[in-house]
């Protein structure tokens, strides 16, 4: 009997022992509390996309998982496939894009398509020239059709198929018109919202997206600042977010102000200069600026109003002081002896009759890609710290370098023949290279 008391005492005490080491074994292996953590050992995730995909990640099988991961390889290896076809991009080299453009498949309708006719400021004259709204999709507000018909430009697509012929062309910077958000322009809608998916497109063909900030109602110093914080904040941690390094190496924006001449310098001022208190510069959103110049009397009004630089945006030779070529060379001297950077504006034509009727005056005749070639050697003569294009797709104004092609319909249109639908992406690469080429030269 003893003896059996002595047997039970050892097993029950190798069964408490037992039982102790799988307890120490299972707590060993249970997760901690997370209330125990030192916050700063925890890393935060800031976007909840990213969020999102991890937790779908781990509801996958490791099949899925694999299968993901193979699919991804080969999308990654297909375009770089395709960017092996392009020449590398030029970062020197700016157009103007827009994308105001909508069609009833994206939209609910058609936008800027339908372009109204403008009528002419003396009523007389008006009189004498249609008026009314172009109706797409055969009739649209352009007097040349595009190859990809009238788009919506929130078809991501569309903005694929755009960066694959910017590409084609070289061009590394794109310019995208822009309007704070929940505001337009006349006859478009809000836009700002397809500015990130706009961003992500271009960073894959590893294009770059500045902004060309237009004169949207009300446009001051005060909503200025609050406006460019907005872009900065949001957009400038972005890859494709356009920065340039200046001679005193800082890494900043720039940023296109187009008709900037409708403030007055001392409003620009109290946000550009040094010594103003409202100053934007050097805080996180200081910024390189360029101003629109028009008539030589801006010169001085854009060296006052504290601004970094001059483009001259038109398209038409003669048609301002800014956009004749024969002053280019006198406007790089002013720069030149003002620090200002200059930034010609070059442009295959202009026609707008599809929207301004009676303005047949400023139209210029491409001549089979002659125009814009002497547009582009006129520029590169100044030695030119950038080049802008004006512009990509500008249809309402017959400057685009975009594919077109021949349309056949009640509207008469425009075309490219006897050249292909890309010849004026084909001059650009050509004018392209050049520029690098003598870019380099300057610096030696």
């Amino acid at each position: 009997m003893a003896r059996f008391r002595f047997r039970t005492s050892v097993a029950s005490l190798a069964l408490v022992v037992f039982i102790l080491v799988i307890t120490l074994i299972l707590r060993a292996l249970a997760p901690e509390d997370p209330s125990l953590h030192n916050p700063k050992d925890v890393r935060a995730i800031p976007d909840r996309k990213i969020d999102l995909q991890i937790q779908r990640d781990t509801k996958k099988t490791p099949e899925e998982t694999k299968m993901n991961d193979s699919a991804e390889s080969k999308r990654n290896a297909e375009l770089e496939a395709i960017l092996r076809k392009f020449p590398p991009p030029n970062y020197y080299l700016h157009t103007f894009y827009y994308v105001w453009y909508g069609n009833p498949k994206f939209d609910g309708k058609y936008i800027h398509w339908d372009h109204p006719q403008l009528p002419h400021w003396d009523a007389k004259v008006a009189e004498g020239y249609p008026q009314g709204r172009h109706s797409p999709p055969d009739d649209i507000g352009a007097n040349f059709y595009p190859s990809l018909g009238p788009y919506s430009s929130r078809d991501p697509s569309i903005m694929e198929a755009h960066m694959q012929q910017l590409r084609t062309a070289a061009i590394g910077v794109i310019a995208v018109s822009w309007y704070p958000p929940s505001t337009n322009d006349d006859n478009g809608e809000p836009i700002d919202s397809i500015v990130p998916l706009l961003l992500e497109v271009a960073h894959k063909y590893h294009i770059k997206v500045a902004f060309h900030i237009e004169p949207y109602k009300g446009r001051d110093e005060v909503n200025m600042l609050t406006n460019v914080k907005y872009v900065i904040e949001k957009y400038g941690e972005h890859p494709a977010f356009f920065k340039y390094r200046t001679n005193t190496g800082k890494l900043l924006p720039l940023f296109y102000v187009y008709d900037s001449y409708l403030m007055n310098s001392e409003q620009w001022a109290k946000l550009l200069k040094h010594t103003e208190s409202s100053s934007i510069r050097d805080t996180p959103y200081d910024a390189i600026f360029i101003a629109l110049l028009v008539d030589e009397k801006h010169k001085m009004d854009i060296l006052t109003a504290g601004f970094d630089g001059v483009y001259t945006y038109f398209a038409t030779n003669g048609f301002s002081y800014g956009s004749t070529q024969r002053n280019w060379g006198s406007i790089k001297a002013f720069c030149e002896d003002n620090n200002l950077v200059f930034i010609p504006s070059v442009g295959p034509g202009y026609i707008d009759t599809s929207v301004r009727p009676w303005n047949f005056q400023n139209t210029r005749n491409r001549i089979n890609g002659k125009y814009y070639e002497t547009s582009l050697s006129a520029a590169l003569e100044t030695r030119p710290d950038f080049i802008s294009i004006t512009s990509f797709n500008e249809w309402h104004e017959g400057t685009q370098i975009e594919t077109a092609v021949p349309k056949n319909s009640q509207t008469v249109y425009l075309n490219y023949l006897p050249s292909k639908p890309t010849i004026y992406l084909e001059i650009t690469r050509k004018w392209a290279a050049i520029f690098g080429g003598e870019r380099q030269k300057w610096q030696e």
